[in-house]
């Protein structure tokens, strides 16, 4: 009877033993996966804007995301263009010319008499953009000499006035 009794004791013991071990693990197994998903989630954010002009400017930044309703808020204003486990990308239109343009952008002619955006003054400076061609007989001698030196383009404003001023100048204009 008492090898008997014995056995039931150990039987209970090893049964209990196992119920208390399999219950620990399963709880640390929950804390594990609990503390995963509630420390900050990081994300690379790229912010692309696309001004007036067609330039196109990117800044990345790393966010730690605590809340996501937070994070897609304070991004409500912008575009989700595309996203994946490492980086998220977003993109939104601004109504002005590019800080490149307001920086160093000048109108003035190429050889051919088109309508350009130089990096710089126009003498041998890289062509940001090109609009049309200009009939330069048309032209008045000071504003060909305007635009043989360079004006500076400074804001959206004078970048579209300069753009119509210049139309009826065009050679598409002029067999209208």
């Amino acid at each position: 009877m008492k090898g008997r009794l014995a056995f039931l004791t150990l039987l209970v013991s090893v049964t209990l033993a196992s119920i208390f071990w399999t219950v620990t693990v399963s709880g640390e197994e929950k804390q594990e996966k609990t503390q995963q998903i509630t420390g900050p989630l990081e994300r690379k954010v790229i912010l692309q804007r696309v001004y007036v002009d067609g330039e196109m400017s990117e800044e990345t930044v790393v966010e730690k995301i605590q809340a996501m309703e937070d994070f897609w808020a304070s991004y409500r204003d912008w575009q989700l263009i595309d996203q994946n486990e490492e980086r998220i990308i977003f993109q939104k239109t601004e109504n002005d010319i590019s800080p490149l343009l307001k920086a160093n952008g000048f109108f003035g002619l190429t050889e051919d008499g088109t309508l350009s955006i130089f990096n710089g003054k126009p003498d041998h400076s890289q062509i940001i953009q090109s609009f049309f061609q200009i009939d330069v007989r048309k032209l008045e001698s000071y504003k060909q000499k305007e635009l043989q030196k360079g004006i500076p383009i400074l804001n959206r404003n004078r970048y579209q006035q300069m753009i119509e001023a210049y139309k009826p100048y065009s050679l598409r204009e002029s067999y209208k």
